[in-house]
């Protein structure tokens, strides 16, 4: 039952990334000041719970990946 709900949950973001990456793609215009300091902030937030032990290893690179893209820089 786990692995069925994790899968789902995996499924789910895969298809939040697929839609945040074509609405990016249809909106070729800079992010605002507003939009960067939320993501940058977002990424603060995410690296520190990593560090803190508090999500694994997976869902923080997952999760920088997409705020990564979203802030229109290469991951890797």
């Amino acid at each position: 039952m786990a692995k069925r709900e994790r899968e789902r949950r995996r499924d789910q973001r895969q298809e939040e990334k697929r839609a945040r990456r074509e609405s990016l793609a249809m909106d070729d215009e800079p992010l605002d000041a507003a939009t960067e300091a939320r993501l940058m902030d977002e990424f603060r937030v995410l690296s520190e719970r990593h560090a803190a032990g508090q999500i694994t290893d997976s869902m923080y690179e997952t999760e920088r990946s997409r705020i990564f893209e979203d802030l229109g820089l290469e991951d890797g």
